[in-house]
C-alpha cells in the first residue's frame, strides 16, 4: 500500500508540474496575443521613421522590414548550419570509432560549445569573422581601406548563429540516426547494399523527420537570440536588407533597443508589444510542427521503404 501510494503521489505531482508548465506558456501566449493584436492595424500601417538611431525616437517601424530581416539571418544561418550539424552527426554516428579519441574530442568540443554565452559568440563573431575573416576578404579584393567585408553584416551575424546553434543539431541528428533499429541496416546489407546505399536510403529518410524536428527547434531558439547580433551587423534601420555584406535590421533586435527605450517614450511599447508576440508566436509555430515530425510514423519507428 505505501508503495502504491509513493507511486500515485510522485505521479499526481509530475503531472501537476507538466500541467504547470503548459499552462504557463499557453498563458505566456494569451497575454502577449490580448495585449498586442488591438495593436497590429495601427504598427503595420505606421511609416517608418528616422530618428538618428535613437532608439527612443524610431516608435514608428513598418513590421515588415524587419521580418524580411530576421527570414534572411535565418535562412543564410540553416544554409551554414544545416549542412556542418548533418555531416557531424553522420560522422558522429555511423562511422566514428567510439574508441576513438577524434569522435571523443570532437564531442567534448560540441559540449562545450553548448555552454557558451550567447554574448561570447557575439565578441568571438565580431573579431574572428568581421576581423580576420572579413579583414582577409578585403585585403584579398585588393582594397583593404573600403571594408567591404571586414564590418558587421548578415553574413556574419548568420554565420555566428549557426555556429551558436550547432551543438543543438548535432546532438538531435545524431540520437535520430542511432534511433534507426539495426534489423533495417541488417536487412539492407543482406540484400546486397552498400555502406553508403544503406545511409542514404534506409538510415538518413527513418531519421529525417527527428532531425528536422531537431533543426527546426535550433531555428526558432535562434530567430529569438539578441546578444550576438550586438556584435555581428544588426542595426536600428527603417529599410530591408539589401547586401550579405551590409547591417540589416531584425525584429529581435529591435524590440531589445525598444525595450531599453526611457519610460516616458512610451509611444514605443505597443511596437514593443507587437515585436515580442510575434516572436513567439513564430517560436511556438516552429516547435509545433517539429513535435508533429517527432509524431509521424518514420520517426516511431516503423520505419520507410526500402526502394533500390
Amino acid at each position: 500500500m505505501n508503495r502504491r501510494r509513493v507511486d500515485r503521489c510522485f505521479g499526481g505531482i509530475t503531472g501537476m508540474v507538466a500541467l504547470a508548465l503548459a499552462a504557463l506558456g499557453i498563458g505566456l501566449m494569451l497575454l502577449l496575443g490580448a495585449v498586442a493584436v488591438p495593436h497590429l492595424p495601427e504598427i503595420i500601417g505606421q511609416p517608418a521613421a528616422g530618428g538618428g538611431g535613437d532608439p527612443a525616437m524610431l516608435h514608428q517601424q513598418r513590421l515588415l522590414p524587419l521580418l524580411l530581416g530576421t527570414a534572411a539571418r535565418t535562412v543564410l544561418m540553416s544554409l551554414v548550419l544545416v549542412p556542418a550539424g548533418v555531416l557531424t552527426a553522420v560522422y558522429l554516428a555511423e562511422y566514428a570509432q567510439p574508441e576513438a579519441w577524434a569522435p571523443r574530442v570532437l564531442r567534448a568540443g560540441i559540449h562545450a560549445l553548448a555552454a557558451v554565452p550567447g554574448v561570447v559568440f557575439g565578441m568571438v563573431g565580431l573579431g574572428f569573422l568581421v576581423g580576420v575573416v572579413g579583414g582577409a576578404l578585403d585585403r584579398f579584393a585588393g582594397d583593404p581601406q573600403v571594408g567591404v567585408w571586414g564590418r558587421p553584416a548578415l553574413v556574419w551575424a548568420s554565420v555566428t548563429l549557426a555556429w551558436m546553434s550547432l551543438p543543438v543539431v548535432v546532438e538531435t541528428s545524431e540520437e535520430a540516426l542511432r534511433s534507426v533499429p539495426r534489423t533495417l541496416r541488417s536487412a539492407a546489407v543482406a540484400l546486397g547494399a552498400t555502406r553508403w546505399q544503406v545511409l542514404l536510403r534506409v538510415v538518413l529518410p527513418n531519421a529525417l523527420p527527428g532531425m528536422a524536428a531537431g533543426i527546426l527547434r535550433a531555428l526558432g531558439k535562434a530567430a529569438g537570440e539578441v546578444a550576438p547580433l550586438l556584435f555581428t551587423g544588426a542595426v536600428i534601420a527603417p529599410s530591408a536588407v539589401t547586401a550579405l555584406n551590409a547591417p540589416f535590421p531584425d525584429l529581435a533586435f529591435e524590440a531589445f533597443m525598444q525595450s531599453m527605450a526611457p519610460a516616458e517614450a512610451g509611444v514605443g511599447r505597443p511596437f514593443l508589444r507587437v515585436a515580442l508576440w510575434v516572436l513567439v508566436f513564430g517560436a511556438l509555430m516552429l516547435n509545433a510542427v517539429a513535435a508533429l515530425l517527432r509524431r509521424s510514423p518514420v520517426s516511431k519507428g516503423q520505419g520507410a521503404p526500402m526502394t533500390w
